[in-house]
């Protein structure tokens, strides 16, 4: 029987998911990565690293799988969005920037200062920010004139393993609009775009576009040898692993949203046409009639997994499930603390800080577990409060990521969104989205939304927003809201 392989690049976990095309899950294998942080504010991932993480996740899922490891027929990526990878002229490894990286703050306050940030607006449907790939590039070329001239091409995340699986030089819509890297009068690179940025240059480095489901080549004999991959199966282009997580969700149909908590806040809503009443953080591009509008920030469950590294205090198990089995036994009451989820900064270009307020000598770990899972889901309302006032009002919404797999965050997301959350089957909804764009690929389905209907589903029932909590949390937001206003100008000074 036909399998489907689907890799999924976050900016550390790389993980190799084996799929049937009923999109049932064969086997799954994941490598750990490293952020190098040789200076504050900076979050680096060397290219060798990503190779290795594919190398390994790919030849321990195949393993796993046994005999249907050799019935598979594509592979398909997808990758963390924004940051930059850079291959020399002679396409080795230069160069990884991830994007929790915020080195680039006084690059955006140029370019809002110079009133440039509008115009990059009108023509990507991209507001600047430190990791944007554009921004990172004209960071480069300003602060590191001899890298800058060692770099023969610059590549998304997922672009880098379509190289090393196939040594294509490719890039794709979906992560290309992400991005920031799209001119959408022209569906494509601009140079009027790259004047902007002040970054003319960088069209030469950048890959030919083409669609998330495109043959850009085939597993070639080196990498078959190092992943244990059939040699010369097919390999798609990929796809920018917000989108991908969204349709290995199912969500695919205009009006239909995707929340996914994982190390970004990603809050993202299918339309028809990106014209919105108000600008929203980010645009990207499913197929060819549907566009994604986001709003997202990397202030999700990555706050989970810093305050386990950080305060796991000797507990043995499973860290994250104990962490919301310990949330599920906290009684709800207003003297709980609150918590800012900024470890990586916020939304804006302003330096935002992470913080437990309201913390008093009788409060406990599970208090602050509390307070750290409602402030990741307050996040998430922040953003959605934004899609909502720029037009684009959704009725329920489909969870993916770490979160999803809480007994205690899903409904939690019901509450304080105030409507009703899904959850999809499949823990691995953007390796699932990566897989399902090689089945199209190679003809198993004419398109991804028959792909989504034919290989996804979804946990039976939906979780009801109960409205006595979301009373509770609403309270609770209108304060976190007015501490974040409070401490706008203190994150500057200590920042």
């Amino acid at each position: 029987m036909s399998q489907l392989l689907g890799i999924d690049a976050g900016n550390t976990m790389i993980k190799a998911v084996l799929f049937d095309l009923s999109g049932r899950v064969l086997s799954v294998a994941e490598c750990a990565g490293e952020t190098l942080q040789p200076q504050e504010g900076y979050a680096e991932r060397p290219v060798e690293d990503i190779w290795h993480g594919v190398s390994v996740a790919v030849t321990r899922c195949l393993q796993q799988a046994g005999s249907a490891a050799n019935e598979v027929i594509a592979v398909g990526a997808a990758g963390h969005g924004n940051g930059l990878y850079a291959l020399d002229k002679q396409q080795q490894p230069l160069f990884g920037i991830q994007s929790i990286d915020h080195r680039a703050i006084e690059t955006v306050q140029g370019l809002e200062a110079s009133g440039n940030d509008k115009a990059i607006y009108q023509l990507s449907l991209q507001k600047p920010w430190p990791a944007a790939t554009p921004v990172l590039i004209s960071w480069i070329k300003q602060h590191q004139p001899d890298r800058w001239a060692q770099i023969g091409h610059l590549l998304c995340a997922k672009d880098v393993i379509a190289h090393f699986l196939c040594g294509a030089i490719s890039a794709e819509v979906s992560d290309a609009a992400g991005a920031g890297l799209i001119d959408y009068r022209q569906r494509n690179y601009s140079h009027e775009l790259m004047a902007l940025y002040g970054i003319e240059e960088a069209l030469n480095l950048l890959p030919p576009l083409g669609e998330s489901c495109a043959v850009v080549g085939h597993v070639t004999a080196r990498a078959a040898q190092l992943t244990g991959l059939p040699s010369g199966i097919p390999v798609v282009a990929g796809i920018f692993d917000v989108v991908a997580s969204a349709i290995g969700s199912g969500v695919v149909k205009t009006g239909e949203a995707s929340i996914v908590a994982g190390t970004w806040s990603i809050n993202q809503v299918v339309v028809d046409k990106p014209d919105y009443q108000r600008p929203v953080f980010m645009n990207s591009i499913i197929e060819n009639d549907r566009f994604m509008a986001i709003e997202a920030s990397a202030t999700s469950a990555a706050n989970l997994d810093w305050f386990l590294r950080e305060f796991d205090d000797g507990r043995a198990g499973n860290g994250a499930a104990d962490s919301s089995d310990t949330v599920a036994h906290v009684e709800p009451n207003p003297q709980l603390p609150l918590y800012h989820p900024y470890l990586y900064s916020g939304r804006k270009s302003e330096p935002a800080k992470a913080g437990f307020y309201g913390l008093s000598g009788w409060h406990t770990r599970a208090d602050m577990l509390f307070a750290l899972f409602e402030g990741v889901t307050f996040a998430h309302r922040a953003h959605i409060d934004r899609l909502r006032a720029a037009g684009i009002p959704f009725t329920h919404a489909t969870l993916s990521g770490g979160a999803a797999r809480s007994c205690i965050w899903p409904q939690m997301f019901a509450d304080v969104l105030g409507v009703p959350i899904r959850v999809a089957e499949c823990k691995e909804t953007g390796a699932l989205g990566a897989a399902l764009c090689a089945g199209v690929g190679v003809g198993v389905w004419p398109d991804l939304a028959m792909a989504a209907q034919q290989a996804v589903r979804l946990n039976p029932g939906e979780l009801q927003p109960r409205p006595e909590r979301f009373a509770f949390h609403d309270a609770r937001y209108r304060v976190f809201k007015r501490l974040e206003l409070a401490m706008s100008e203190m994150w500057h000074e200590v920042g």
